[in-house]
């Protein structure tokens, strides 16, 4: 009875056992694209005004300590802290008229990554469980995983929520850029060779079938079946393997990448796309600069961001991968226009950024634009409904999407609009 601990088959909440069957049935529904998601998500509220939404001719205690630099575009300026970003700027989109509409931890993580606001009777799901739902296993490897716990949970940010359990984020908490790097639950536990697997497994069914002999609920059984047949299909699957040997990746692209936390998880992140996950979200802390924002944003923040995701942007393009990989960058909200008495800003519920690229998102397309202090969007206003609804279509998601509520009720999952210029 002990022997699936032995194996680390705890894997959670993502083994229910309709996912495959569901995943079969709804692959038949709508215009599902072949399009799989890479979600950057920097927690904390990345600051609009340090990085691409200069304001160099607005008073020192708005404008900051950086510099600006011209960029690959034509009059478009970023900060000196973010040179690579300015030069790969053809690969990307940037939104520099995002209206958060909050300015809260925890309400952010939610209603950004699901693009609805907050609502205590009804948790509506982040879009990486949506993929799930709608979509279900490619492979043997989860459909959603997420690189990292950086997202506040306390207001159902990055989860299921009305869609159960099961279509949570499978979690790797290991440092990709660690010298060990092992993934908890995946990886069989050392000494555990392929014909002790088949032993256990072999095992594990003489003990169902006892229990299977007296039980008055045998549907039960079949269940635990599947939840068990799928695991096992995770922890042997060749592509579950590979996709996390990062040590045979060549070190020189390592080193592109950026021998960092961030930059191992962008790269580790292809390769999981690579494997048949079709929604990655990359986790990243400690974005909330009330105190020392500069020095942060300059000293460790900004450099690993800078060299890893144009990097995987290239890399992306290099291996024919870009037109069927969205790849996203967002964040909480933005921050005030001025600087606070700690050499940090405040959070600001009303003009931020967002990044897009791939599946078709123009590179070098720069939308919308703030007033002189960077303080709200005067042109081109998105929200926060409005880059989901445009992800959901980039993926080929209905925005008319309608799932069940536990209760049984119809719920619409999104009602924002098209971002027309990325689309």
């Amino acid at each position: 009875m002990g022997t699936l601990g032995g194996l680390g088959l705890s894997l959670p909440h993502l083994l229910a056992a309709k996912a495959r069957a569901e995943s079969k049935e709804k692959k038949g529904r709508g215009n599902l694209s072949d399009v799989n998601c890479i979600l950057i998500w920097t927690q904390g509220g990345t600051s609009h005004h340090d990085t691409f939404d200069p304001k160099p001719q607005a008073p020192i205690n708005v404008k900051g300590e950086y510099g600006v630099i011209d960029t690959a575009i034509p009059g478009v300026q970023f900060t000196e802290i973010v040179p690579r970003m300015a030069q790969e700027i053809g690969r990307y989109g940037l939104l520099r008229s995002w209206n958060p509409m909050n300015g809260s931890h925890g309400v952010a993580d939610q209603h950004v990554m699901s693009g609805r606001p907050f609502n205590p009777a009804m948790h509506y799901p982040t879009i990486g469980s949506v993929v799930s739902h709608q979509m279900g296993f490619k492979t043997a490897m989860p459909p959603f995983i997420q690189l990292g716990n950086a997202v506040d949970r306390s207001f159902g940010g990055g989860k299921a929520g009305i869609l159960g359990l099961e279509h949570n984020a499978f979690e790797i908490l290991a440092d990709p850029n660690a010298q060990n790097f092992v993934v908890r639950d995946i990886s069989p536990p050392s000494g555990i060779t392929n014909e002790r697997v088949d032993r256990r497994k072999r095992v594990l069914g003489m003990v169902d079938s006892l229990q299977r002999s007296t039980s008055v609920q045998p549907t039960d059984f079949d269940a635990l079946d599947e939840n068990y047949k799928t695991a096992l299909d995770m922890i042997t699957a060749q592509e579950t393997r590979q996709a996390f040997e990062l040590d045979k990746e060549d070190p020189k692209l390592r080193e592109q990448y950026g021998k960092n936390s961030f930059g191992q998880k962008c790269l580790l992140a292809r390769r999981l796309i690579e494997a048949g996950v079709r929604f990655v979200t990359i986790s990243d802390g400690g974005w909330d600069t009330h105190q020392n924002n500069f020095s942060a944003l300059k000293g460790h923040l900004l450099p690993r961001i800078d060299q890893g995701l144009p990097q995987l942007l290239i890399d992306l393009e290099q291996r024919g991968m870009l037109e069927k990989t969205l790849v996203v960058w967002l964040t909480d909200f933005g921050r005030t226009p001025k600087i606070n008495s700690a050499s940090g800003r405040d959070h600001w519920a009303s003009a931020g950024f967002a990044v897009m690229a791939g599946a078709g998102v123009p590179g070098g397309s720069v939308v919308g634009a703030t007033d002189d202090e960077g303080g709200q969007p005067i042109r081109n206003q998105y929200f926060s409904e409005d880059l989901v609804a445009t992800i959901y279509h980039k993926l080929g998601l209905p925005l008319d999407l309608h799932v069940q509520s536990p209760d049984g009720r119809p719920v619409r999952l999104i009602e924002g609009n098209l971002i027309r210029e990325w689309v």
